[in-house]
């Protein structure tokens, strides 16, 4: 096996990680931007679409900011 070789292979074996987080970031990317365009969330739907954070920011909308608004009627 020449040189070339062997940096391919420790190249290939170096980005195991990249495929699973991949696929982790694409799936949290599209639940957060469902949600905010279910909502209506102009800005969050902009800032989840250009901002890639591995699902960590995703799911902070998720769970945390994007919480329903509970409509409050007069106490009768």
């Amino acid at each position: 096996m020449n040189n070339n070789g062997l940096i391919e292979l420790q190249y290939m074996m170096d980005q195991w990680w990249f495929w699973p987080l991949l696929i982790w970031s694409f799936i949290w990317k599209g639940f957060a931007l469902w949600r905010s365009a279910q909502l209506g969330s102009k800005k969050w739907f902009v800032a989840l679409l250009i901002f890639n954070t591995a699902g960590i920011l995703e799911i902070f909308y998720i769970f945390v900011f994007s919480k329903k608004k509970t409509e409050k009627g007069p106490i009768v």
